[in-house]
C-alpha cells in the first residue's frame, strides 16, 4: 500500500493556510483572539474556581494516610531542583542496561543536590530516612571525587567493607521504585498486567514506549515492529471494547523513520505514511484507539501531510480510532483545531484529539534563539498556554460530530473548566 504524496502549497485548505499563517504569530495578538473564543461569563468564571479550589481541596485532604513513598513525592515536587533530578533519574534508571552507566547517572544527578534542606522536613519516617540516604550518597559521590578529607576519613572503613557500588545499588534500587509510579511496566505484557485493577475502577489506559527515537533504519523497523506486537497485545486485552471504552495505542513518527525532518519530507511522508497507515490498519482490526504523539512544532506540517491522508484512506472507513495529540503552547492550536474539523467532514469520520499543553518548550524556545526568529512558535508565558488550552478545548467540544476529545493536564482550572457544565455545552 501507498501513501500519495502531499497536496501542492497553492490547492490546501483555507484552514491549512491559516494554520501556517499562525505559526509565529505575535503573542499578544494570538492570546487577544483566544480570550475573545473563550469569552467565559461572570456566573461560569466563578463555577469554575469553585470546582477548581474543591478539587485541590479534596485532593490534599487525601495526603493523610498515604504510603511512605506518597509522601515521598510530596517532599520533593517537580518545583524543586532536587525533585526534577529525582524524576529524571527515576524514568532513566529503567531504561539503561548496564551498570556503569548507571553509576554515572547517579552520580550525575544526585551530587548536586541540595539534600541537607531537607533533613527532618517531613512528617514521615520514610521520607526522611530516604533524604538522609540521598545526602549521604550525593555528598558521597562529590565529596570522594573531589578528595575531601573529612568526610574521606569518616567513611573510609565503610567504603572499605562494602564498597561505592553498594551504596550506588541501595539508591538504584529506591529509584526503580519511585520510577514505577510514573512508568507502567518494561514491557507491553507487565503494563498490561499492572492495568487490570485500575481498568476494573474504570480506568483507561494509552499504551505509549519511553525513548523512541530512531537514529537508523534498523531502529526504526524495531520501533515499528514493536508497535505492532503492542497492538496485538493490546487488542487481545480489550477483548473487543472498542476504540473509546477500551485501551490504546500511542504512536511517534520520529520511531518509525530516521529521516522525520522539511529536508526529507518527500521520502519521508511516502515510507512513515504506509508504516502508519499499516499500524493503523492494524488497530482498526483490534478495534483500538491509535493517537499519533505531537512531536516538535518543527514537525507539524509534515505530519499533518501524512495524517490526513491516512486518515482519509479508505482501508480505514467505519473506524473512528484513528487521532493524534494536539499541543496548546503553539500558537496554532486553535486553526489546528478548525482544520482538523474540516477534514473530519470532508471524510465523514471522527477524530481521536488529545489536546494537551506540551512538552517541549525549552527545546522550541531555544531553537528560535539559536535561528534568530523573531518571534517563538510557542507561548513564553504559562498563563497564555493556559488559555490556549481552554480556548481549544471549548472550540473541540463544539464539534460534536467531528471530535471524540480527550484532555490532558495536571492544571486544576483546566479540568475544572472541561468539567463545567456551561462550558462543556452539553458534553
Amino acid at each position: 500500500m501507498s501513501i500519495i504524496l502531499q497536496t501542492p502549497l497553492s490547492e490546501l485548505s483555507s484552514q491549512r493556510q491559516a494554520l501556517m499563517q499562525a505559526y509565529r504569530m505575535d503573542e499578544d495578538t494570538c492570546l487577544e483572539h483566544l480570550l475573545s473564543v473563550l469569552d467565559l461569563k461572570d456566573s461560569e468564571l466563578k463555577n469554575i474556581h469553585d470546582r477548581a479550589y474543591a478539587l485541590v481541596k479534596d485532593m490534599r485532604g487525601k495526603r493523610e494516610g498515604k504510603t511512605g513513598l506518597d509522601s515521598f513525592l510530596q517532599q520533593y515536587q517537580l518545583s524543586t531542583d532536587e525533585g526534577i533530578a529525582l524524576m529524571c533519574l527515576a524514568e532513566a534508571l529503567l531504561r539503561i542496561p548496564d551498570t556503569a552507566t548507571r553509576d554515572k547517572l547517579i552520580h550525575d544527578k544526585l551530587g548536586s543536590g541540595d539534600w541537607q534542606d531537607y533533613r527532618g522536613q517531613s512528617a514521615s519516617m520514610f521520607v526522611n530516612a530516604a533524604t538522609w540516604g540521598l545526602l549521604l550518597t550525593g555528598h558521597f559521590s562529590a565529596w570522594s571525587d573531589l578528595g575531601e578529607p573529612y568526610f574521606h576519613h569518616a567513611l573510609k572503613r565503610f567504603v572499605a567493607r562494602s564498597g561505592q557500588p553498594v551504596v550506588r545499588k541501595v539508591v538504584g534500587y529506591a529509584m526503580q521504585i519511585l520510577g514505577k509510579q510514573f512508568v507502567m511496566g518494561e514491557t507491553i505484557q507487565a503494563a498490561l498486567k499492572r492495568a487490570q485493577k485500575m481498568e476494573k475502577m474504570g480506568y483507561r489506559f494509552s499504551y505509549d514506549m519511553l525513548g523512541e527515537g530512531a537514529c537508523t533504519d534498523a531502529d526504526a523497523l524495531r520501533y515499528y515492529d514493536s508497535y505492532h506486537q503492542s497492538i496485538l497485545a493490546i487488542g487481545k486485552a480489550a477483548d473487543g471494547l472498542g476504540p473509546i471504552a477500551g485501551p490504546g495505542i500511542s504512536i511517534k513518527l520520529s520511531a518509525i523513520y530516521p529521516r522525520y525532518e522539511f529536508a526529507q519530507r518527500v521520502e519521508a511522508s511516502k515510507i512513515i505514511g504506509d508504516r502508519l497507515l499499516e499500524l493503523a490498519i492494524a488497530a482498526k482490526g483490534q478495534g483500538l484507539g491509535l493517537t499519533v504523539d505531537a512531536e516538535e512544532s518543527d514537525r507539524l506540517d509534515i505530519s499533518l501531510d501524512i495524517i490526513e491522508r491516512v486518515f482519509c484512506d479508505p482501508a480505514l472507513k467505519g473506524w473512528e480510532g484513528f487521532g493524534l495529540a494536539i499541543q496548546s503552547y503553539q500558537k496554532r492550536c486553535l486553526p489546528l483545531v478548525h482544520y482538523l474539523a474540516d477534514v473530519s467532514k470532508r471524510a465523514n469520520r471522527r477524530w481521536m484529539v488529545r489536546l494537551i499543553k506540551g512538552a517541549y518548550w525549552d527545546t522550541e524556545i531555544k531553537m528560535a534563539q539559536e535561528r534568530g526568529l523573531s518571534d517563538y512558535p510557542v507561548f513564553t508565558r504559562k498563563r497564555a498556554t493556559d488559555v490556549s488550552f481552554l480556548a481549544c478545548a471549548k472550540t473541540l467540544l463544539s464539534y460534536e460530530k467531528n471530535f471524540f476529545p480527550q484532555f490532558a493536564t495536571h492544571n486544576a482550572y483546566s479540568v475544572a473548566a472541561v468539567g463545567n457544565v456551561g462550558f462543556a455545552q452539553g458534553f
